[in-house]
């Protein structure tokens, strides 16, 4: 049994360039630890290393899912009959919205290593958030599959 219409996935995973720092993190906490000796020096090598991975995954680990009727945007989860139009936004367009265009009581789902974004107005009266903002590589696809949900919500 399918849950909606066009189902839609997205993990926005850390970029490459994250993993590399990790590993810098790694053999800074193995400098620090040269002192000690070679044992202290491959240990603080593999542990920070390992705890910088965990604290990147973690980071890269939120989804953004139209499922079942639903937008669920990491924490949010929202009906999609409770949202308004869906606007794709350009990296300089996103980068407005996510500074001096930004409402306070907005959900964002921000991920500063992706350019685009999408913002959907919430037109539900008793939800006092105006938008959600998030940051996603693939705006047009989303749209699209919100709208699609929407459209097989009212049916």
């Amino acid at each position: 049994m399918q849950l909606s219409a066009a189902p839609y996935e997205e993990r926005l995973t850390a970029p490459r360039s994250s993993w590399l720092l990790c590993f810098l993190v790694g053999l800074a906490i193995a400098i620090v630890l040269v002192p000690f000796g070679t044992l202290p020096i491959l240990g603080g090598l593999a542990c920070g290393t390992a705890a910088a991975a965990v604290v990147a995954s973690s980071y890269g680990s939120v989804r953004i899912r139209v499922v079942g009727g639903s937008l669920i945007a990491g924490e949010a989860k929202v009906p999609v009959t409770a949202l308004g139009e869906a606007v794709v936004m350009d990296a300089e367009e996103a980068r407005a919205w996510r500074t001096y265009k930004a409402d306070t009581r907005a959900f964002l789902l921000l991920r500063a290593y992706i350019p685009t974004a999408l913002r959907v107005e919430v037109t539900d009266p008793e939800d006092p958030t105006p938008y959600l903002y998030l940051s996603t590589r693939e705006p047009e696809r989303l749209a699209e599959a919100i709208e699609t949900a929407k459209r097989a919500a009212a049916a």
